[in-house]
């Protein structure tokens, strides 16, 4: 299996499997001197690790990080870091049922298409649970970004038709679903109760809004920021859209409500608005970043659903074991930690954008 790394300058490279020994995390190109240890690492994984609620899977995992390479005395190397969590609450007998039928709204059929061989248990290299190394790599980019004073809000937006009515960033760590609105979690919980009780389940919209992202960062025709952000959102598994600023809205509106004007303030160039969502010709402006990644409902649903065996045999299925009635509040932090490495990645590809920055720092 290829494409397993993302990132040019800044890669990550993630590994493992839902119900293998251990999942992990290889970065490389993270610079030597970053103050970094494993609670760094563990305060971004404690975010997504299951178990936190009734609204999350009821597997039991501590997700706590190891780190085996690039750090020495609290400061990275420069050197590949090497991250490891270890699986320890397994039920592959959960998935025995599904050893030669394919779940719907999973990767099993396409899995099969490819490789021609899956490892059914929980989906292996298609779990959500891979999403481990992506998380623990964010943490060390977010440890970057932070040293620049580059700052994060991301929350879930929506759940079902339920949708925030208000902003309240100090809420947002207060409630099961990571809402800036605590009437607009209440709702969302009574939602989820209902489709819990129909054996259902729910998807949402996550937002992450990036300040202080400076002006200039990405390229003008391939390897837009905007594109890279897709791809490193997109490139999660339950993510089935992204926007950027108005997003699909700007299809409806005219030239003249959707650009953004200038204005001098305090001897900087600033917008007057920012329908833009901070990026304009494939790079950022220097205006707040904002991205909306949809999340679909969680696949795993105990209603009865029509398949097929791969001996081609149809059938109907009931996937019993342990799943989310709702992936959106564990992947916020999975959004903002795919947005952090394309973030970090595109920082140190902009360093040798203009040769003066080249001989500032070679020849002072």
């Amino acid at each position: 299996m290829n494409k397993s790394s993302f990132g040019n300058h800044f890669t990550v490279t993630t590994w493992g499997e839902s119900h293998g020994k251990a999942l992990g995390a290889v970065v490389d190109g993270c610079p030597a001197g970053l103050s970094l240890n494993e609670e760094d690492i563990q305060k971004f994984l404690d975010r997504r690790k299951p178990g936190q609620s009734r609204y999350t899977t009821a597997r039991k995992e501590g997700d706590l990080v190891e780190i085996l390479s690039g750090v020495f005395e609290g400061k990275t190397t420069g050197t590949p870091i090497s991250l490891i969590v270890r699986n320890t609450d397994q039920r592959s007998r959960d998935y025995g049922n599904i050893a030669y039928t394919y779940r719907p709204g999973h990767a099993d059929f396409t899995f099969d298409a490819k490789y021609g061989f899956r490892d059914y248990r929980g989906g292996g290299r298609s779990s959500g649970r891979e999403t481990i190394g992506r998380v623990a790599a964010g943490a060390i980019a977010a440890k970057i970004l932070e040293t620049l004073e580059i700052s994060f809000y991301t929350y879930t937006k929506s759940i079902g038709p339920v949708k925030i009515e208000s902003f309240d960033a100090e809420e947002i760590s207060k409630n099961a679903f990571y809402m800036p609105d605590a009437k607009a979690a209440e709702a969302a919980g009574a939602y989820l109760e209902e489709c819990m009780k129909n054996q259902d389940s729910a998807g949402g919209i996550i937002e992450c809004r990036i300040k202080n992202v400076p002006a200039g960062l990405g390229n003008p025709v391939f390897e837009k920021l905007d594109a890279v952000l897709a791809e490193a959102v997109m490139s999660i598994g339950a993510v089935k859209a992204v926007e950027i600023g108005d997003g699909i809205q700007v299809s409806a509106m005219k030239g003249s409500e959707d650009n953004d004007g200038f204005h001098m303030e305090n001897g900087q160039i600033t917008k007057n608005s920012n329908h833009a969502g901070g990026i304009m010709g494939g790079m950022s402006d220097g205006s707040e970043i904002i991205l909306r990644a949809a999340i679909k409902p969680t696949p795993s649903i105990s209603q009865p659903q029509n398949t097929v065996t791969d001996s081609g045999e149809e059938t109907s299925l009931e996937i019993h074991g342990r799943h989310d009635p709702v992936i959106v509040p564990r992947a916020v932090v999975v959004v903002e930690s795919m947005c952090a490495l394309a973030i970090v990645d595109a920082l140190f590809s902009n360093m040798t954008s203009q040769m003066d920055r080249i001989q500032e720092f070679y020849q002072k």
